[in-house]
């Protein structure tokens, strides 16, 4: 894989104390680690980041959730409930330029880690929180997960059947779509601080960053005066046609092509008439214009399905695509994962993990010169203890040694 990723050095020298877990706070920091950030991840000694999916005495069963959004990071394991535990994480912090936290409402705090305390010990810090609700929502203190974000910020009600009940996005908006929110605000941060020397304090919002992915949704609201409805698999607010899903050759689950024609460009609709062979439809009166299309839409589906059905989805996104309209086929998980184009770009990349061994994910998509960051492994639970406590704090080997016999590491 060596030659089509790269070692990113963005970020090289930034230090991120991370206290994140499951995955929208974990999504942001290993962004910060692919550019090239230094992040270690303080867990818990026994079963560290819940995302590990541990169980105390049994081994781990489930490692891959915990790769998907911890690679490049290093992992120190602290008894945050141990007085000294917390000194040596306050010296972290004394050390480091970003700190992040997902934690339930209020437990940071607890830890008397909050943002006050933290700002005392290094002013120049950039504090980073996500929560589910943001502060002063009447829902604050509500713990929250990824469906629970798209619930509440608007994804849900606007997925799904026209006339059925809401569907839930299969992606991770809520989580992964958050930290990544956090992630560009941080670079922003950054940016400011090496300007002025002064750091400061973010937050967002789970339910507050759905908003931020609903933006064609409220312009949409915006046009017609009243909440968006679900759509089904059509597109532009119901202005669009023809533009959605048509079933293609053999009819298996994902056996769709995605075919768009945009009202920003009616040549889209004369391009598609063509490709089908059916040039006598371009100025049929039941569709000559976008309004007629979408009235007429019971009419002209059922002429581009039949159309579509003959093919498979990848032959009708070739055809479609090639005579320069947009069009997509519907491609699962595992199509994905064995499409060379992306091992060959890097976007799919192989991480070797020294216990569980060569693991398949996604990698950061944005190419630098040509090549992604390199995925590196995840961290064991603990694997990074002694590395970092010498490097950021200068203890000795004994000295570590003797925090562990403590109960302290």
């Amino acid at each position: 894989m060596a030659e089509s990723s790269t070692d990113l050095d963005f970020l090289a020298g930034v230090r991120v104390v991370d206290f994140t877990q499951f995955e929208a706070g974990p999504s942001c920091t290993e962004a910060l680690a692919w550019l090239g950030a230094e992040v270690v991840k303080i867990e818990n000694p026994r079963t560290g980041d819940p995302g590990r999916r541990l169980r105390p005495g049994q081994p781990d069963d489930d490692p891959y959730y915990f790769h998907m959004f911890n690679a490049n990071k290093k992992s120190i394991t602290v008894n945050l409930k141990s007085p000294l535990g917390l000194e040596i994480v306050k010296d972290l912090l004394r050390k480091a330029d970003i700190c992040v936290e997902n934690m339930a409402p209020g437990t940071i705090e607890r830890l008397g880690l909050g943002y006050d305390e933290v700002k005392a010990l290094n002013p120049r810090i950039i504090f980073c929180q996500i929560k589910g609700f943001g502060t002063g929502s009447p829902y604050e203190k509500n713990l929250a997960f990824d469906m629970i974000a798209q619930a509440t910020g608007g994804t849900i009600s606007v997925t799904g059947e026209r006339g059925r009940q809401p569907v839930k996005p299969g992606i991770s908006l809520g989580d992964t779509g958050t930290g990544m929110t956090m992630a560009i605000t941080i670079l922003g941060a950054l940016r400011k601080r090496d300007k002025t020397g002064e750091g400061c304090r973010l937050q967002v919002a789970m339910q507050d960053a759905m908003l931020h992915y609903m933006r064609t949704n409220f312009s949409t609201q915006a046009k017609f005066g009243k909440a968006v409805e679900r759509d089904g698999t059509r597109s532009g607010g119901g202005t669009n046609g023809p533009s959605g899903l048509y079933p293609c050759a053999p009819g298996g689950l994902n056996d769709y092509v995605w075919i768009m024609t945009s009202r920003g460009n009616p040549e889209h609709w004369s391009r598609l008439c063509k490709v089908m062979g059916r040039e006598d439809l371009i100025d049929d009166p039941r569709f000559n214009t976008p309004t007629l299309r979408v009235k007429n839409d019971a009419e002209l589906d059922p002429i581009i399905r039949e159309w579509t059905q003959t093919r498979t989805k990848h032959e009708a996104m070739a055809l479609v695509g090639g005579a320069g309209i947009p069009a997509g086929a519907v491609l699962d998980t595992m199509e994905l994962q064995n499409d060379p184009s992306f091992v060959e770009r890097g976007i799919m990349q192989t991480m070797e993990h020294p216990t569980h061994g060569g693991f398949k994910m996604p990698a950061w998509p944005v190419r630098v010169n040509g090549k992604p960051p390199k995925v590196k492994a995840s961290p064991i639970l603990g694997q990074h203890t002694g590395d970092v406590l010498h490097g950021w704090l200068g203890l000795s080997a004994a000295e570590v040694e003797s925090l562990k016999g403590e109960g302290v590491l």
